[in-house]
């Protein structure tokens, strides 16, 4: 307080207390910050963008019209510019992203929420066009990583049709959670803090084996948690399924029918490469799905001399081509016998750096027949989300948020014939759902001719 104003309070108030308040320091001095005064904002933008930015900008808008009606105005202008925001599909909003990302749009005009999780490293300038409701808002928009804040129900309007995560978030391996490295940083004594300083009744986990694990040591911190199980590899313990496999089974299985036509039309061997490297059942359920002739999971270690001989047998029944999906995990008897280390490195020393590589090159060797690989990727891990996951979630999350309304926390939530309930993060962490040898679809594989190598 001012000398001059604290002798006021000392001549004219009878005993005045001084109160002091700190607050937690919420910006970071490594950003330089500018305000303007303008009577037109959208005049005193332009002449801001022309005279004073070069390069990848995000522009901020309260709202989402707020954000249609300014990347009309500056589009009329001439801009480069591209709005994004909660009522755009994911198709749309992908678009959006690709043209920023290639410069096609340098400018993007955003809400808040729509924001979260865009991972461009070239952005030079951050513009809040329209002032944010709270400070921890402002922070978050010019670059601080603290990304705690309270939302409001709007901010979740149009996510259900939306991949991926509106909070930007990413986890840590397990691994090293209890590794301080060069940063000095004690992650679980980090993350407690975190939680409590937010004021947190609980933490709701979503991912697959690496966040479960992650969320029973919180759970055991003594902090209130409660799992979802989120994993296009479906091999979360415990449940028959988890959201995001349907959709991911839906895009491999695309990938396995647009394969039948340059297959068919070149008489060629194609090796497909699916997501799974512990579990092989976005595989299994993909190949069936798409009419694979051979399916190769992590599971069932493979022969390559049964391989090669489906393929020849195909061959001599007529058949001009043959489809393999392999999940990124099989692995050859012989491998079998070995440490994971010993054949790791014995692929690296033959050049391979997938499983696909070398069995699309021994059926070459093998059989003669011209061999081709495709390996869709993460493609199988993005887009818009299955009607069916979408149902899932809805019913996943319906029941998490009776589960904290019941204070019923270290538990993750499960769906066991075809009835939601939760197990104890304890009983599930740290398991793997693989397929199993007497999996019925196997044996719906084998009655379909489908060879497993």
């Amino acid at each position: 307080m001012p000398r001059p104003i604290l002798s006021l309070t000392k001549k004219y108030m009878k005993a005045p207390k001084n109160v002091t308040i700190s607050k937690e320091e919420l910006t970071v001095p490594l950003i330089d910050q500018y305000y303007f005064e303008t009577k037109d904002k959208i005049e005193g933008l332009c002449r801001l963008l022309d005279a004073e930015i070069d390069g990848k900008l995000i522009i901020f808008c309260r709202t989402k019209k707020g954000v249609d009606d300014l990347a009309i105005a500056l589009g009329s202008r001439g801009y480069m510019a591209e709005g994004l925001h909660g009522d755009l599909s994911q198709t749309q909003r992908d678009r959006v992203m690709k043209k920023f990302r290639d410069g096609t749009a340098d400018i993007l005009i955003a809400t808040d929420v729509a924001a979260r999780g865009i991972d461009i490293d070239n952005i030079t300038h951050v513009i809040n066009f329209d002032i944010p409701q709270d400070p921890e808002s402002y922070v978050h928009r010019i670059g601080r990583t603290g990304r705690v804040r309270e939302m409001s129900p709007d901010e979740f309007s149009g996510i259900l049709t939306v991949g991926g995560t509106i909070l930007g978030t990413k986890r840590t391996p397990f691994k090293k959670m209890r590794v301080v490295e060069e940063d000095k940083v004690d992650k679980v004594a980090a993350m407690k803090k975190n939680y409590r300083a937010a004021k947190l009744d609980c933490l709701l986990c979503l991912g697959g084996n690496g966040t479960h694990k992650t969320a029973n040591l919180l759970s055991q911190e003594g902090l209130n948690i409660i799992g979802l199980p989120k994993t296009i590899d479906n091999d979360i313990y415990g449940t028959d399924v988890t959201f995001g496999f349907h959709t991911a089974v839906d895009i491999a299985t695309e990938v396995i029918d647009r394969i039948h036509t340059t297959a068919g039309s070149h008489s060629r061997v194609m090796c497909i490469e699916i997501m799974g490297n512990k579990a092989g059942w976005l595989t299994l359920y993909s190949g069936i799905a798409g009419g694979a002739d051979i399916i190769l999971l992590p599971e069932l270690p493979y022969d390559i001399k049964k391989v090669a001989a489906a393929v020849e047998n195909r061959a001599k029944a007529g058949k001009n081509f043959s489809i393999l999906a392999v999940a990124e995990g099989a692995f050859s008897t012989e491998e079998a016998k070995m440490k994971r280390k010993e054949w790791t490195a014995k692929r690296a020393e033959a050049g391979y750096t997938t499983a696909t590589a070398r069995i699309a090159k021994q059926i070459e060797e093998m059989t003669g027949a011209e061999t081709r690989i495709c390996v869709p990727g993460h493609m199988q891990r993005g887009g818009s989300p299955s009607a069916y996951d979408r149902v899932l979630a809805t019913q996943f999350g319906s029941y998490a948020a009776g589960l904290v309304a019941d204070e019923h926390y270290g538990v993750t939530v499960a769906m066991v014939n075809r009835h939601v309930t939760a197990n104890p993060l304890a009983d599930i962490a740290g398991k793997t759902r693989g397929v199993p040898g007497d999996c019925d679809m196997l044996n719906v594989a084998r009655a379909m001719g489908i060879s497993l190598g």
